[in-house]
């Protein structure tokens, strides 16, 4: 399923740590392929994807996001 989610990016420290995508509404995102650009915690973006159901990671912090294009909005 592509969804566009507008948030903010967070690390967060499972194993060896992944990037998140926090939205406005509070839901989580896991990102999956996070661009360098878009692994800056603080980072406020509008990032454009698909929802991986068939994808499971150790951090298990919510929904897959495969990252397919993104647009950074505000940077702290």
């Amino acid at each position: 399923m592509s969804i566009t989610v507008t948030g903010c990016i967070e690390h967060k420290g499972f194993g060896t740590g992944t990037w998140a995508l926090v939205s406005e509404q509070g839901e989580t995102y896991e990102l999956k392929d996070a661009p360098a650009e878009l692994r800056k915690s603080g980072l406020k973006a509008k990032v454009k994807g698909e929802v991986r159901d068939d994808v499971m990671t150790i951090a298990m912090i919510g929904p897959v996001l495969e990252v397919k294009s993104f647009e950074v909005i505000k940077s702290d």
